[in-house]
């Protein structure tokens, strides 16, 4: 039994810092682990244009702790005003590596998202001409569908002819949660591939629901059935490279989880690379968790590898049971767990 794993230095391929206050406790808590981030738009007023990027991106590395070496990699909000320009300035940007499609309420902050997926072929003509990569909310909004199957239909309704109609483009399914995602993604080839996070490898609804409500394993896409699950955890565990490491750590104070509607998000951040070494060891696969953690992302965007590494050790510790963020109080997700692995210091 190995007691210490180093590793090429990981990258988290999608996350949320949010934005003010909050930037000083997400952004020491990825940039600790993580070399890089792909850093979503959903603010208020959301992300749309380059300058706001721009922005947003010197706020972020204002946060970034003294001597840490950390990048955030920054992603506009696709609207209904957005234009083939604004996606040609994102790409010679060099900052920008990606356009979100958010379905209008779909999640946090996704209002000014995206009503009809089918009426902006424009812009992902303009993404596939200017090297930008599509990164998917993959779900249909309308309140009479049941929201464990609105994944499976936002691809038969609208992916799969994306896919078709632009073969050049690249496509990540984000936080892919169902079967069908993860087959959509084997069924493509290599301009296709999708993010895990954590909560959706090492939990399904039962742990949303039985025996009573969690609201801090509630999330969005909501956590499927256990055979969704299982789909997941044999695609990452197999070594395909187009599933890679992707938290979406998403804080949410206290109050508005543990709230009678409570907000949707894991702040997983704080224990992220622990808890995906716990999984991949629970399934005999430690072998597997450089590649999904550091290779096969960067590849995917075509960005090289970090040249740097990271040790993890052999180390019980407990996931703390909360964090204090700019007088906000945060849950982390798994709080109180005792996780066997740990960052080497």
């Amino acid at each position: 039994m190995t007691d210490t794993l180093t590793l090429t230095r990981p990258d988290d391929w999608h996350l949320h810092f949010r934005d003010g206050g909050m930037l000083h406790e997400t952004v020491p808590a990825t940039a600790m682990t993580f070399r890089r981030a792909i850093v979503m738009p959903n603010l208020t007023p959301p992300v749309v244009r380059t300058a706001d990027a721009r922005a947003y991106r010197e706020r972020i590395l204002a946060a970034v702790p003294a001597g840490v070496d950390f990048e955030p990699l920054m992603v506009l909000y696709l609207t209904g005003a957005t234009t083939a320009e604004d996606i040609a300035e994102a790409a010679a940007s060099g900052i920008v590596h990606g356009c979100k499609l958010y379905p209008a309420g779909a999640t946090t902050n996704s209002d000014s998202g995206v009503r009809d997926p089918s009426q902006i072929m424009h812009l992902y003509e303009a993404m596939e001409k200017y090297g930008l990569p599509l990164q998917v909310h993959g779900e249909v909004t309308e309140s009479h569908i049941d929201i464990f199957d609105r994944e499976k239909l936002f691809i038969d309704r609208y992916l799969l002819d994306i896919r078709r109609r632009f073969p050049a483009l690249k496509i990540i399914f984000e936080h892919v949660t169902t079967r069908e995602g993860v087959q959509f993604v084997q069924d493509h080839d290599t301009l296709t591939a999708a993010t895990v996070t954590p909560q959706h490898l090492m939990m399904n609804r039962n742990d949303l629901l039985a025996g009573g409500i969690r609201p801090h394993n509630y999330c969005l896409p909501v956590l499927k059935r256990r055979e969704h699950q299982e789909s997941i955890q044999a695609a990452v565990l197999s070594g395909d490279p187009r599933f890679f490491l992707g938290t979406d750590s998403a804080p949410h104070a206290r109050n508005k989880k543990e709230a009678a509607c409570g907000c949707a998000g894991c702040y997983s951040a704080p224990a992220a690379l622990p808890l995906y070494a716990t999984f991949f060891e629970e399934h005999g696969k430690l072998d597997k968790l450089e590649g999904f953690a550091s290779h096969y992302g960067p590849d995917f965007y075509g960005l090289p590898r970090n040249a740097d590494t990271l040790t993890l050790e052999r180390s019980e510790w407990t996931v703390p049971q909360h964090i204090e963020a700019d007088g906000t109080t945060l849950v982390p997700w798994q709080a109180g767990v005792i996780l066997p692995w740990r960052l080497a210091h």
